[in-house]
């Protein structure tokens, strides 16, 4: 499993990076979700790794 955070806004984001952010269940700034490791997961937080942070849980 992997715990991803929003750590930075995504005003001025691209479009595409805003829905990614979406997709993945993170709305707010801080907010935190858990999700199965696998490659589609991994494929969208490589997409935005500028925008959140990533832990193993």
């Amino acid at each position: 499993m992997l715990k991803v955070t929003l750590v930075k806004s995504t005003i001025g984001a691209i479009p595409k990076h805003k829905k990614t952010v979406e997709a993945l269940g993170l709305k707010k700034l801080n907010k935190t979700v858990v999700l199965p490791d696998n490659d589609a997961t991994r494929g969208m937080v490589a997409q935005v790794k500028h925008l959140v942070k990533v832990e193993e849980a």
